[in-house]
């Protein structure tokens, strides 16, 4: 076993390394989002009960509540959890398959496992430099202490630990591909969150066949970050993708992003959001009255009709509503992305979304 400096080294490393997205606080799920009920049932209608309906979960005052319903509404928990025990599956297939395919090379080659694996991995994973843990605490430096020195040890065995790592991987994939190997574990049902687009302000077609939906707070700098990328992601799909923007400031990160997402809203009402936005992205995250009437008048709006929208508060219901719409859906820190309803987390680079998008465009092109 480790010891428990490397141990916590390796978490931390990873948080370290995967922490592209403002993460907000850990909460409860948001209601689902109201769609318009069924009429209700009049005085003379028999009650309901579950052995009359089969899938009837409740019955309120006579009125039934069925299991689509109760479905509908925890769907987002429901896929999220059915993707984490399949990854906790995947994982371990994967292992238990390695494990068989290393038994059995070991035997063939009339050695032990143990021998196998320190041939063939920890002999071949290659030594970690002092030049190598540099390079990591140069790339890493932001995340840091302030003297990193004190952490030079366990920064060497966690780089060791991750090439070890790497080459096992490597060594398995050499396994199977001499070996008949069937796996027939299914993934689950593709979930995508049917996001409310009415209203939301959109570059790109509106007939585009894939929509990325971006849940963004304004004083995120991982929001402020992934800018870039998705104006090449616009630019490589020019008709392809449409990009839809709704609010989800974090107001335990970014206690004045809110105000600036109002500020936003009242742009959008002049139809200038985008010219708004992208003001804000060009500046240093600030909500004070000066920088908002800089955006403002950046954005080219009538600084009086601005100036009364912000004061009405019209913009508040809004910017909650996508919030708890971003949070029902399964967005816990920003940016957020649905791609066609898939939720993609995280400032990820342009690699990871055209992936997905060229996905989606090859299942339109078979329908």
């Amino acid at each position: 076993m480790r010891p428990f400096a490397s141990r916590f080294l390796s978490l931390s490393a990873i948080c370290w390394l995967a922490s592209f997205a403002c993460s907000s606080s850990a909460q409860s799920p948001a209601p689902a989002p109201q769609t318009a009920q069924p009429p209700a049932a009049t005085q003379s209608a028999p009650a309901a009960t579950p052995a009359a309906h089969g899938d009837t979960v409740a019955v309120v005052d006579g009125e039934p509540l069925s299991l689509a319903t109760l479905d509908a509404a925890v769907a987002p928990q429901i896929a999220k959890l059915d993707e984490e025990a399949y990854q906790i599956r995947k994982q371990q297939l994967d292992d238990l398959i390695n494990d068989r395919l290393f038994g059995a090379e070991a035997k063939r080659r009339g050695i032990s496992v143990d021998a196998l694996i320190a041939a063939e991995v920890t002999a071949k994973a290659g030594n970690v430099t002092d030049a190598d843990v540099q390079a990591f605490v140069a790339t890493n430096r932001r995340r840091l202490p302030a003297d990193p020195s004190t952490l030079y040890p366990q920064i060497k065995d966690y780089l060791t630990n991750e090439r070890v790592k790497a080459r096992r991987e490597a060594f398995a994939s050499e396994l199977r591909t001499k070996a008949h190997v069937q796996v027939l574990l299914k993934m689950p049902p593709l979930y995508r969150a049917p996001v409310d687009l009415a209203g939301a302000p959109s570059r790109g077609p509106d007939a585009a066949p894939v929509t990325i939906v971006e849940f963004s707070d304004f004083h995120c700098p991982y929001c402020r970050g992934v800018q870039p990328t998705l104006e090449q992601v616009l630019a490589k799909y020019p008709t392809q993708v449409r990009l839809v923007y709704k609010h989800f400031p974090i107001d335990s990160l970014h206690p004045q992003a809110r105000r600036v997402a109002d500020a936003s809203w009242c742009a959008q009402q002049q139809h200038k959001f985008w010219e708004f936005h992208d003001a804000v992205y060009a500046s240093a995250p600030d909500a004070s009255d000066t920088a908002i009437k800089g955006f403002a008048s950046k954005a080219g709006l009538d600084l009086k009709a601005f100036d009364a929208c912000l004061a009405s508060g019209k913009a508040d219901p809004i910017v909650q509503a996508h919030i708890d719409e971003g949070t029902h859906y399964g967005v816990s820190g920003t940016p957020g992305f649905f791609v066609n309803g898939r939720l993609l987390s995280g400032a990820v680079p342009l690699t990871a979304f055209s992936e997905i998008i060229d996905e989606e465009l090859a299942a339109s092109k078979s329908k």
